[in-house]
């Protein structure tokens, strides 16, 4: 049937019907455009010459037009008997439901993909205006408002011709203030009394339809009515360069406790729950008909908890000392009131996707950096303006979602978390698949935008990146409406991990977060200790941090971390020193009491006098502080274990690590490795190839590390090269171990190699080695 192609899927509710297609007829005929010169002509040839009636033949001479319009105007389209033309009030049907859309034919066009579509100016009932609390609640049956909201749509939606009138109108029709069951015009009938502009809710005056629209000449004056009767969005912009800041309620203050920070959940009016109909579904009570296929899809129950206790701490729990203040600032999962250091790059993310919103159109945005830079963060902060911006009916309206690579257990399980996100249903990965295609690939009148945040991008890659693909090819689709924030820490990985087709469609638009500075990391931490009283670190023990940080990779989560960790310690040593010199009586005793306190006085200050001389604990985070945090977290398991390997061992993970810096690929050759490190060798030794017999032996003890155990190897080149004994049994024990993975566990040349830890623990590891730093090497 004609109406049942490419029909637009809905997200909202609109108005019954039971009918299909009646008007339309039930053969599939084409869509023809009708323009103005062959309508003209058409109505010509159906009148008699008023000057020459008949001639003797009795033939009737009939008028052309003469002056013909290049290109020719569209004032309609036809499709069989059936034919609209511009101005006209029209229904679409909207698949898999009995429902349909009510709309105005402002303009007829092809569009991108050469079908015939037009531009309509949509009607809406109550049921689709969200806001509860501003929506009026004088609606009657069957009564419809204008909206200032248009949108493209195929013609073969078109589903019949429907009349708007006037409420009066409606009864002098219809006296008993329904349309017969009966009646061809059942379900086609509507009142319009006024406007609305459904994202402000927001109404005119109310009016006699009949008097403000007779046809399309009136589509204008229409249009300006709703401009001035109702409000707009976007009242003022929000200033870009300033601070990114925010006020907090008690419910930020709780976030303390979570993993990271998160954005202030959006009011309920506008959550994106899809309204169940009323009529009963084919399937049951908990089924529901795709769209085409009819096939029914099992929508699973949201999962039910059992509430458990919850303890509720006193302020005084964490704000008792300035010690415990400071702790809960510098915790990484504290929401600080702005984000220091990343205005730039706020702006160009809160531009982006503020003007993705407002045109309504799906995009592609890349960010990346190195952990702990803040872009996870800066999104989120971001987010927070826009949706603020919503609640002040500053932005239209826009549903968002993150999907986070580490919390799921399949890549796959992305595809069920946005269809919740879009309809409120919880359904397999595979289902929600399909039906996030036929959502995407419909039209759908006033569609709300949606945000995707993919973070952890490089964890949801799987073999035939099916994923990646889907996600952001949706975006590229004309009615899609997806703008997809995609977030990773390697500026590279659509080029080193994805296939062509799948980076190409990621677009120009890609924000890179460079690694704080020592500057920038001492701002960060002194915004979060501004509120802490006593003065209890010193500012040198914050620079010192921040340029330690900075110099190995910049990350403000590790420098947060070091701070508070020295604020642990500085708070531990505060209370050992109150065990140990308890407080002296007030009163003063007389005789051998007062003897005994004097000497108890003078051998407590004779002991803390050296402790105070050698920098030993004063209750203050000071250099000495910070340097035994540093110590505390380069000293877990691994770095121990790291540290105690064999040069040979050592050796190899510098080489590949270095290689990994070099070409920007976390996985080489075993062969390539051991160019590297035959590279690094003979730079130590001055560039010299001859055998390491005719070296000096201070040469070859600085590269070789102690006992100097080296062997000479012959390239292909015939030329010396030195490489220490022991590598192929290196890499097997190292990959025994889990520091890195080799192929096959065969220290062979082709075998792939790759590290299996983190870069950053190989060299906080490796950094003050002294026979590495004798090579020269700068990790």
């Amino acid at each position: 049937m004609p109406g049942a192609i490419g029909r637009p899927k809905r997200r909202l509710p609109g108005v019954c019907r039971e009918d299909s297609d009646d008007e339309l007829g039930t053969d599939d005929l084409p869509w023809e455009w009708i323009y103005k010169n062959e309508e003209n002509a058409h109505e010509n040839e159906q009148e008699p010459d008023a000057a020459g009636g008949e001639d003797g033949t009795g033939t009737k001479k009939r008028k052309r037009a003469t002056l013909l319009e290049f290109p020719p105007k569209i004032i309609g389209a036809r499709m069989g008997d059936f034919r609209c033309h511009l101005g006209d009030t029209v229904l679409l049907k909207a698949e898999g439901s009995n429902e349909a859309w009510v709309g105005i034919i402002c303009e007829f066009l092809d569009d991108e993909e050469g079908e015939k579509a037009a531009n309509f100016m949509w009607f809406s009932s109550e049921k689709e205006i969200r806001n509860s609390e501003k929506k009026r609640k004088d609606f009657i049956e069957h009564e419809l408002y204008i909206t200032t909201s248009s949108d493209i749509n195929s013609l073969t939606t078109v589903n019949g011709k429907a009349q708007v009138m006037s409420h009066d109108a409606f009864l002098k029709t219809y006296p008993t203030g329904k349309v017969p069951r009966k009646s061809k015009e059942f379900g086609k009938v509507f009142v319009c009394r006024r406007g609305c502009n459904t994202r402000t809710c927001t109404y005119t005056d109310e009016f006699v339809w009949e008097s403000i629209y007779r046809g399309k000449e009136d589509i204008e004056g229409l249009k300006e009515l709703l401009r001035k009767g109702t409000r707009a969005t976007r009242k003022k912009q929000p200033p870009k360069d300033a601070s990114p800041e925010r006020d907090y309620t008690s419910d930020h203050n709780a976030a303390a406790d979570d993993a990271a920070p998160h954005t202030p959940k959006k009011l309920k009016t506008r959550d994106a729950v899809t309204p169940s109909s009323k009529r009963k579904t084919p399937g049951g009570k908990g089924a529901a008909v795709t769209p085409s296929s009819h096939r029914k899809i099992m929508i699973k129950k949201h999962l039910e908890f059992t509430p458990l206790a919850t303890r509720i701490l006193s302020p005084f729990h964490v704000q008792a000392s300035p010690y415990q203040l400071a702790r809960t600032q510098l915790h990484v999962a504290s929401v600080p009131t702005s984000l220091p250091c990343r205005e730039s790059e706020f702006s160009l993310v809160y531009s982006h996707l503020e003007a993705a919103i407002t045109d309504g159109t799906g995009t592609c945005i890349y960010i990346s950096g190195t952990p702990g830079t803040g872009k996870t963060a800066t999104v989120r902060e971001v987010v927070s303006h826009l949706d603020n911006a919503v609640r002040a009916d500053e932005l239209d309206d826009f549903i968002f979602v993150e999907i986070n690579g580490m919390k799921i257990t399949d890549p796959h399980q992305s595809y069920s978390l946005l269809w919740e996100a879009l309809k409120g249903q919880r359904v397999s990965p595979s289902q929600a698949l399909d039906l996030l295609e036929r959502e995407f690939s419909h039209p759908s009148p006033r569609r709300v935008p949606c945000v995707v945040l993919m973070d952890e991008l490089d964890q949801l890659v799987t073999k035939n990146q099916g994923v990646m693909y889907n996600f952001f090819n949706w975006p590229g689709l004309r009615h899609s409406r997806l703008i997809v924030l995609a977030v990773a820490n390697t500026m590279d990985l659509p080029e080193r991990t994805l296939s062509n087709k799948i980076s190409s469609r990621l677009g120009l638009t890609r924000i890179t977060f460079p690694g704080y500075n020592h500057e920038q990391l001492m701002r960060i931490v002194q915004s979060r200790l501004e509120s802490v009283p006593g003065d209890i670190v010193d500012a040198d023990a914050v620079q010192f941090a921040a340029r330690k940080v900075a110099a190995v990779s910049g990350d403000a989560r590790r420098a947060l971390d070091i701070c508070r960790r020295a604020v642990e310690l500085a708070e531990a040593d505060a209370r050992n020193m109150a065990d140990n010199n308890p407080p002296t009586p007030s009163k003063k005793r007389p005789g051998k009491l007062q003897s005994i306190k004097e000497d108890t006085t003078t051998t407590t200050t004779t002991a803390a006098s050296p402790q105070k001389k050698k920098g030993g604990p004063s209750g203050r985070v000071t250099i000495e502080t910070v340097r035994r945090a540093i110590n505390e977290a380069t000293s877990n398991p691994l770095q121990l274990y790291l540290r105690s390997l064999p040069f040979a061992s050592r050796l190899l993970l510098t080489a590949l690590l270095t290689r990994t810096q070099r070409t920007g690929l976390a996985e080489s050759t075993f062969g390539d490795v051991l160019e590297e490190m035959q590279r690094t060798l003979k730079m130590a030794t001055g560039g010299d190839s001859r055998p390491l017999a005719l070296l000096d032996r201070k040469a070859i003890g600085a590269a070789a590390g102690v006992d100097g155990a080296m062997t000479v190897a012959r390239s292909k080149h015939d030329s010396r090269l030195m490489r220490p004994a022991g590598l192929g049994i290196a890499a097997v024990d190292l990959t025994g171990a889990g520091v890195i993975n080799l192929e096959g566990q065969k220290a062979e040349r082709p075998s792939k190699i790759r590290l299996a830890v983190g870069d950053e623990e190989v060299r906080l590891a490796f950094r003050d080695d002294p026979e590495i730093k004798a090579l020269g090497v700068v990790l």
